[in-house]
């Protein structure tokens, strides 16, 4: 019998991680795998010694990138790759690569590096980012996720405000799109595929993230819209992708971001599909096993 490991991150005790964890289970399981879950810490990552143990494959919950580097390093197929994951956690590295695809997407531009005991305030360089840009702006921390860590700035004073105090953290500049506020689309895509998708909207928030109090309702996808989707993940080499598409003018499509440990139940509860069906059937494709 084929074995699996579930890596999920065992310092987060929300139930929502264990629960992403045990879709995946669940699905493995269909398939007549032995599939086993693992809490990050549950690995000692001794760099002189191999495992004793290991599975056929590791589908990977987390963002613990040094495990999923150390895993890969043991011989075993990781699944996202851990570069994938890696790009995926760095949004002002993730944007220089769906640039560099010519992937449609807000304006934007990465912050300097500015260290903490200085300030570049007297240099002009934010006077150029408030003209290109323009008020209202999104300012969004590299490191972020569920909608955390992004901010609507509106006035100057919001502006010089937060530059100051993300002095030392790595962050992007991005174009506020006034025709998406509080609405996008969580599109899953799995081996250049979609296969599932939803609309989710926010009346009290310019996010539209269901765990800042957004709701989700079931959409058909217009052929651009599922086009961009694959784009973006086609851009990261990314094998499973949470892609969050924008509303631009005329509703075409903009890539806000590319999630690469994409959470799978609210879209789950909206549509009725487990996305960890066709993950572990692509992942059985890839590695040469027979999909049931």
């Amino acid at each position: 019998m084929q074995t699996c490991w579930i890596v999920y991150n065992g310092s987060l005790t929300h139930d929502k991680f264990l629960d992403q964890a045990l879709l995946l289970k669940e699905a493995a399981e269909k398939k007549g795998i032995l599939a086993v879950l693992v809490k990050n810490y549950e690995l000692l990552m001794n760099v002189h010694e191999s495992l004793s143990t290991r599975p056929d494959f590791v589908v990977f919950l987390d963002k613990d990138i040094l495990l999923a580097k150390y895993l890969k390093n043991e011989g075993i197929p990781v699944f996202n790759d851990p570069s994938v994951i890696e790009i995926c956690d760095n949004k002002a590295h993730q944007y220089l690569a769906l640039a560099k695809a010519n992937v449609p997407m807000p304006l934007t531009i990465i912050a300097p590096k500015v260290y903490p005991e200085f300030s570049i305030l007297n240099t002009g360089y934010y006077e150029q980012v408030l003209q290109v840009l323009q008020l209202p702006m999104i300012i969004k921390e590299a490191h972020g996720s569920f909608g955390q860590r992004v901010y609507l700035i509106e006035t100057r004073e919001q502006f010089f405000e937060k530059v100051e105090e993300l002095k030392g953290i790595e962050y992007v500049f991005q174009q506020f799109i006034h025709t998406s506020r509080g609405r996008d689309i969580r599109v899953n895509v799995v081996g250049g595929q979609v296969v599932a998708c939803m609309h989710r909207q926010s009346a009290t928030d310019f996010r539209a993230n269901i765990t800042n109090g957004g709701t989700a309702t079931e959409i058909v996808l217009t052929e651009k819209q599922k086009e961009v989707a694959i784009q973006a993940a086609a851009a990261l080499n990314a094998e499973f992708a949470g892609v969050d598409l924008l509303f631009g003018e005329d509703e075409e499509p903009l890539v806000c971001e590319v999630n690469g440990v994409a959470h799978i139940r609210n879209i789950y509860n909206v549509t009725g599909i487990n996305v960890g069906d066709a993950m572990i059937s692509y992942i059985l494709s890839k590695i040469g096993a027979v999909v049931i």
